[in-house]
């Protein structure tokens, strides 16, 4: 190391071919003081950026430490150009969708849409733009093809989360959801996002749910709405009735509060109307099968049989009293031991025998505190009481006990099944526990002769007759049991088939304050439901200052009594309003229709635009939403097929799930109760070890494992978790916007993998994307000049280009192309690093290439695109530019690698044209300097040649003189 004395002065450092960086030479490296030489050049260089240059650099201990510092360097000038083009596609409205009488409409239309967000006071984070990023792709590529796109965004403002914040913080729902819309909004528009902001919808505005009201009215004119006492999940603290997503483990997913069953009066959508249109009509679509298949399940059509089974008195006669249970599987009601209620079951209280009243009760009130996803599939052991009763099996006329048991749910089937322990796993489990007799009716060949397990399979029926009913089923498989006795159940009136689903009505009510009111009055008279006449919509909300819950069960908007007490509109008696208001489900269940015509104060949709813009082309999203939100979509958009809104059965082609984009990878030692470390691999339990974070700087990787730098012989746990504030693991998009600019945070994120894959999100990643851009820009800009700014002009020539560089372009065309339209954006992105790969070995860049290479890409990194579009002479935008096409006659190999053998072996290859002869070949391999020495001074024989195969050089061989033994032995003595 120099010594502080040492001192050393040099000029700028030379700037070679246009976007290289200062690189020391070659040997730089292996000179005294290199490094430090090095280093203090960089700092020269990255002073200059920054605007300042000094005249010489001295090397001593203060630059030494100086250099220390972090100096930060922009690969481009991304915080100058980004802001200006924001603003200049703003100010000219660039992405504007012209209104429908002003677009050609023979043209092809795109419509490409985003699940809107919910506007939260967090604003977004990095795994919010994926899916953003993904369809503005699709947006700028369509209308550079000469597609009419339609590219909105809106909000999902109503809901339990603003409310929750206005509680707590006493501020006003409508003042949260402005001022949280305005922060997102600032946010997209500043990752650059090709949104038609003149269509901007938000379901919070009168406006937008005056339309909203309308739907429910016409729903309500169609008996599809209807009011029903059903049991609910309840959270007192809340003051509101959650959907079964909304409680995870007994308690409100929001805020942890006690969530009970109970029933309540409820506005109730009968979805179950259209199930099986709901069923069939998926089979169409351009949807994951997985969300497919997600749908049929929820759906979970079925078909079977209904039968009753006859409650006994205490002296074993039969009663009035029937229980009706739904079951897919007939074949089996000779196995049935017992029977289950369901703790809600409307027959329980009528049939518990006195001595166990007070138990059945106590198991109520338990069960009402469970969600229905605890009763049933999370639910591993099963629970249950004995009713005290008896019913009797129709087909054999046994007596078997009824239980209560909370795995059976009070809103699926009739709320009773006839329980078949030797054939169901549930019933199995439950049997063994209580010990209930088992009977095996089913059996099959592929069934092991373990009569332990249960076994649910279909096959010959066994132990299956009854001389009492007459009904005999031995002998006969499955399927054809399962028909005889649905037609001996409906013969003998025990009994009808049923084709049952798993699918429920829909809960449309909710007991808050910020949602859409529902548009209907009670009489006061007789408490009938008269609906608002829809001249008179908007039904809008009261200004409210207290919105907290009542604590009575009435929703708080029972506190606005001046705005409840109105009059029936039908007859001007005195009437009450509906106080409850509908679920946030309902804004977001017919937005993209209002975005095909925002300003209709008139229609919800105008015919004629809707006709042209539906259905919704590619629709991008979460897959939590591929259930509730998209099935609840799909029926309102039916029940509007139906009454001639809209001229599609179905509103979304194509369903795209993004992946999560989860936070950086987090590192974990386990400690012992002492406190020492313990590898990780050595832990059976790790629920008996404290777990202690690790900074990355203190990890290394060991193989496949992460261990500690200090301790290789401890290995951490390295697990990437959802982002999440109570992590810690947010990465806000602002902070990676500020330190390397939007259009290196969308490349970023279309670089990470496949879109629909779920990724680990890493800081230092982006890196190379940021670096990938800087030699984009300095391609086709040239370096910096002295004082850190670069030109006005590019680098581009106007020459012609060669034919090298026609392929090279050609090819990068076709597969951005192609990658594009399969939204496989990852892999584009390579394409495009790839060819200024090569572009840098070129001696000229003519416009001709640099130009479509530009417009190649604009979609993933617009405003750089933009600039050089604009610095290579350009004064328009070039979000209308033809996307370039790839010309077939460059995409071909006019050469090919040819195999040459001599005398049979291959010894290399050559590259020949595909058209080249024998005797060209013949001499270029006589001209290759590995293939030469096998040919130089030797005798040809003999050429094979298959054109585009091989080339096969025989050479005469040398001649041996035949030396005897004897004379070797004489030579040897000489």
């Amino acid at each position: 190391m120099a010594s502080s004395s040492t001192t050393t002065h040099f000029s700028q450092p030379h700037h070679h071919h246009p976007g290289a960086l200062y690189s020391p030479p070659i040997d730089a490296l292996h000179r005294p003081n290199a490094v430090l030489l090095h280093y203090c050049r960089l700092l020269q260089c990255s002073r200059t950026f920054l605007g300042f240059r000094p005249s010489n650099c001295v090397i001593s201990d203060s630059i030494i430490e100086e250099s220390k510092e972090v100096v930060k360097v922009r690969a481009y000038p991304f915080h100058e150009i980004e802001p200006r083009w924001q603003k200049f596609w703003d100010d000219n409205r660039t992405f504007r969708t012209p209104d429908y009488d002003e677009i050609d409409t023979s043209k092809p239309k795109f419509y490409v849409l985003d699940m809107f967000p919910y506007p939260s006071g967090a604003g977004l984070h990095v795994g919010h733009p994926l899916g953003y990023t993904a369809t503005d792709i699709l947006a700028r590529f369509k209308r550079m093809q000469g597609y009419n796109v339609l590219h909105p965004m809106g909000w999902d403002a109503f809901g339990l989360p603003a409310e929750q914040y206005a509680i707590e913080t006493g501020t006003h729902p409508k003042i949260t959801t402005i001022r949280n819309i305005d922060r997102f909004r600032t946010q997209l528009k500043s990752l650059g996002f090709s949104f038609d902001w003149d269509r901007e919808i938000s379901t919070t505005e009168p406006d937008y749910y005056k339309w909203t009201q309308w739907i429910f009215l016409q729903l309500l004119k169609k008996g599809l709405a209807y009011q029903a006492e059903v049991p609910v999940n309840w959270c007192p603290a809340l003051g509101t009735v959650l959907a079964n997503e909304e409680v995870v483990d007994g308690v409100s997913e929001r805020g942890g509060h006690p969530v009970i069953r109970k029933p309540m009066r409820q506005w109730m959508l009968k979805i179950t109307a259209y199930a099986d249109r709901l069923l069939e009509d998926l089979d169409d679509l351009d949807w994951p099968e997985s969300i497919k298949e997600m749908q049929r399940n929820w759906i979970g059509k079925s078909e079977g049989a209904e039968v009753e089974f006859c409650v006994l008195s205490r002296d074993g006669q039969d009663t009035d009293k029937k229980i009706t249970v739904y079951t897919t599987r007939p074949d089996t009601i000779f196995g049935v031991t017992y029977l289950v209620l369901a703790p809600e079951h409307p027959l329980l209280s009528s049939v518990v025998s006195e001595s166990q009243q007070n138990i059945v009760e106590e198991y109520k009130e338990v069960a009402s505190r469970k969600s229905d996803l605890e009763r049933t599939e999370l639910q591993k052991d099963k629970s249950g009481v004995f009713s005290g009763c008896y019913a009797r099996n129709p087909v054999n006329g046994e007596a078997i006990p009824i239980w209560v048991a909370d795995y059976v749910l009070g809103s699926y089937g009739t709320g009773a099944i006839m329980a078949v322990p030797a054939h169901d796993t549930r019933d199995h489990e439950f049997a063994l526990k209580y010990d209930i007799p088992i009977h095996w009716v089913v059996t099959s060949a592929e069934r092991s002769d373990d009569f332990e397990k249960p076994y649910a399979g279909e096959g010959d029926v066994i132990n299956s007759s009854s001389s009492t009913s007459g009904l005999n089923i031995n002998g006969l498989h499955s399927k054809e049991a399962a028909a005889k006795v649905i037609e001996w159940v409906e013969k003998t009136g025990n009994g009808n088939r049923k084709v049952n689903y798993k699918l429920r009505d829909w809960l449309f009510a909710r007991q808050r304050y910020w949602g859409e009111p529902i548009p209907v009055v009670f009489s006061d008279d007789n408490g009938e439901t008269v609906p608002i006449p829809e001249a008179e919509l908007p039904l809008t909300l009261p200004e409210l200052d207290d919105f907290t819950p009542t604590g009575t069960g009435d929703p708080p908007l029972s506190k606005a009594v001046s705005w409840v007490k109105t009059v029936d509109p039908s007859s001007g008696k005195p009437a009450r309003r509906e106080t409850n208001t509908m679920p946030q489900w309902a804004g977001s269940c017919w937005y993209y229709l209002r975005f095909m015509d925002p300003k209709n104060s008139t229609q919800l949709v105008d015919k004629k635009k809707e006709m042209y813009w539906g259905p919704v082309d590619v629709y991008v999203g979460g897959a939590e939403h591929a259930v509730l939100h998209l099935l609840y979509s799909r029926f309102w958009h039916k029940v509007l097929y139906d009454i001639g809104i809209v001229s599609t059965k179905e509103p979304f082609k194509c369903v795209i799930n993004q992946g999560i984009i989860l936070g950086e990878v987090q590192y974990m030692a386990c400690k012992d109760q002492n406190g020492n470390f313990v590898s990780a691999d050595s832990v059976d339990a790790l629920g008996e070890h404290k777990q202690e974070r690790i900074p990355e700087e203190e990890v290394t990787k060991s193989g496949n494992s992460f261990v500690l730098k200090d301790n290789p012989s401890i290995r951490l746990i390295a697990r990437a978790h959802k982002m999440s504030k109570s992590r810690g693991n947010v990465i806000n998009p602002d902070d990676v916007v500020s330190e390397y600019g939007a259009d290196s945070l969308r490349l970023y994120e279309m670089f990470m993998g496949p879109l629909r894959d779920s990724k680990t999100w890493n800081t230092s990643g982006i890196e190379g994307v940021y670096r990938f851009l800087g030699r984009s820009w300095r391609l086709i800009v040239g370096s910096p000049l002295s004082d850190g700014t670069y030109a006005n002009q590019t680098v581009a020539v106007d020459e012609k280009p060669s034919l090298e560089q026609l392929k090279s372009l050609h090819r990068c065309i076709e597969k951005v192309t192609d990658e594009v339209e399969a939204t496989r954006f990852n892999t584009g992105i390579s394409a495009m690093m790839e060819f200024v790969n090569i572009a840098y070995k070129w001696e000229k860049l003519p416009k001709s290439i640099v130009e479509p290479f530009v417009l190649l890409l604009s979609p993933y990194a617009p405003h750089m695109a933009e600039e050089l579009w604009f610095r290579l002479g350009h004064s328009t935008t070039l979000a209308y530019e033809p996307f370039p096409k790839a010309n077939p006659a460059y995409l071909k190999d006019t050469t090919i690698t040819l195999p040459v053998q001599i005398n049979g072996k291959t010894r290399g290859t050559i590259q020949v044209e595909v058209t080249c002869n024998e005797d060209d070949a013949f001499k270029l391999a006589s001209l290759d300097e590995k293939l030469s020495k096998y040919l130089d001074g030797k005798t040809v024989k003999k050429r094979v040649y298959v054109p585009g195969k091989i080339l096969n050089v025989i050479l005469e061989r040398e001649s041996t003189k035949v030396v005897s033994r004897y004379q070797i032995v004489g030579f040897i003595n000489i």
